[in-house]
């Protein structure tokens, strides 16, 4: 990472365990003062993995990349502060761990309506999802906290 210029501490080590395939977490965010760096890997099965460009005025903004992550391929995402970022279990009993640049914050948690973006999460059919998944704001009636500042 600091061949690539990113110098950054992580505070805070997650684990997401999901038993059913098809279970989609996300599109999840923590905003300013408090947005974090995340850093994904499964150890566990797999995901296919999201994150989506949310900072205002990027030229990017609204676009989305999906990696499939599993512990065979040892591929892990970066997911910078100013994106949406989710993922969907392509595999029973999955295990995603990540790593954050701030700790938890309630009153920064935010969420994006999972099928408001257009992503192709690699499901056959509709996802698992948590009440706080399930009643998140579509894309379009959202506003976001990031801006643009010219890098990612």
């Amino acid at each position: 990472m600091a061949a690539a210029g990113l110098d950054l501490a992580f505070v805070q080590d997650n684990h997401s365990f999901s038993t059913q395939q098809g279970t989609l977490r996300g599109l999840h965010y923590q905003s300013p003062p408090r947005a974090q760096d995340k850093l994904v890997r499964c150890s566990r099965g797999a995901i296919r993995d999201v994150a989506v460009d949310v900072r205002a005025g990027s030229p990017t903004y609204g676009k989305w990349v999906a990696v499939d992550l599993t512990a065979e391929n040892g591929r892990q995402l970066f997911v910078p502060k100013g994106f949406l970022h989710g993922f969907a279990t392509l595999m029973p009993d999955t295990e995603v761990q990540y790593k954050c640049t701030d700790l938890y914050a309630p009153d920064c948690d935010g969420a994006v309506r999972w099928d408001s973006v257009g992503i192709d999460w690699g499901l056959s059919d509709n996802p698992v999802l948590s009440a706080k998944d399930a009643a998140a704001p579509a894309f379009d009636g959202w506003t976001s906290p990031f801006t643009f500042e010219g890098a990612v």
